[in-house]
C-alpha cells in the first residue's frame, strides 16, 4: 500500500451542537472525505478541536442524558450525568460521542487517537 498522507483539520466548536460536530469529525477521522476511501483501511486525517467549552447543547441534554458504565460485577452499574462529565472535562463529552459514531472494529482506537481536543 502507498504512503498515507494525513492532513490536519482545525475545527472551532464555538456555538456548534455536539452531535453535529461529532458526525463531521467521525467522517474525517474515518477518511470518508477522501476519494480513495476503503472501509477496511484507516486512511483518515488528524482533527484538532478548539473552544469545546463553548459548544452548545440543544434541549435538556445536560440534565437528562446519562452515561452508563458497567464493571461486570453485581451492582456494578455506574451512572454519570452529562452535566457532571462536561463540567469536569468538556472534551470527554465530544470524545465519547465521536467514539460511538466510529465503527467498533480494531481500527477505532487508532482513529480516536488522532482526535486532539484543546
Amino acid at each position: 500500500m502507498k504512503n498515507i498522507v494525513r492532513k490536519l483539520h482545525k475545527i472551532d466548536a464555538t456555538d456548534e451542537a455536539i452531535g453535529r460536530l461529532a458526525t463531521k469529525i467521525a467522517g474525517i477521522l474515518r477518511g470518508k472525505n477522501k476519494p480513495e476511501f476503503q472501509p477496511h483501511l484507516d486512511l483518515g486525517d488528524i482533527v484538532e478541536v478548539s473552544n469545546i467549552s463553548k459548544a452548545k447543547f440543544t434541549g435538556n441534554k445536560l440534565d437528562q442524558k446519562k452515561y452508563h458504565h458497567y464493571s461486570g460485577f453485581l451492582g456494578g452499574l455506574k451512572t454519570k450525568r452529562m452535566s457532571d462529565v462536561f463540567s469536569k472535562d468538556p472534551g470527554e463529552v465530544l470524545r465519547r460521542a465521536v467514539t460511538e459514531m466510529l465503527p467498533p472494529t480494531r481500527l477505532r482506537t487508532g482513529m480516536v487517537k488522532r482526535l486532539i481536543i484543546k
